[in-house]
């Protein structure tokens, strides 16, 4: 059933939309490594991170049987390691009851209701940081 698909499916997909601009304006295609958790190791999306020329810091699954042959499946620990920064924002905004429950059905109107949940954490996270007068 669609509703009970993996987002994994959507991963290619995805990545082949990513634009991320430069400091000269110009826009690149393609991040330079993709961090995920266990989730999303499977060998398809490996060989499709590695036949795009783009790092994977994804850890290999703790139930894997055995090995296959080839070049062991390594991954950088220290940046896995940053990808809590994400896993909070997300959590975050999984707190904001119109997000989380996507009470907005039209995809442009969803992605403003995010803007606005940012935008409404960024102002809080300011008035913190000022000193009252």
């Amino acid at each position: 059933m669609p509703g009970q698909a993996h987002e994994s499916t959507q991963f290619e997909p995805l990545l082949g939309s990513v634009e991320i601009e430069r400091a000269n304006g110009r826009r690149r295609r393609r991040p330079r490594r993709v961090g995920a958790d266990r989730a999303y190791h499977a060998l398809r999306i490996r060989y499709w991170l590695r036949s795009h020329g783009i790092g994977a810091v994804i850890p290999p699954r703790r139930t894997r049987k055995k090995r296959r042959p080839g070049r062991p499946i390594s991954y950088d620990r220290t940046r896995y390691r940053e990808r809590n920064v994400i896993e909070r924002c997300i959590g975050w905004l999984k707190e904001c009851r119109s997000v989380a429950t996507r009470y907005e059905k039209l995809a442009i109107h969803y992605l403003g209701m995010v803007h606005l949940a940012i935008i409404e954490r960024y102002l809080k996270l300011l008035v913190r940081r000022v000193p009252a007068t």
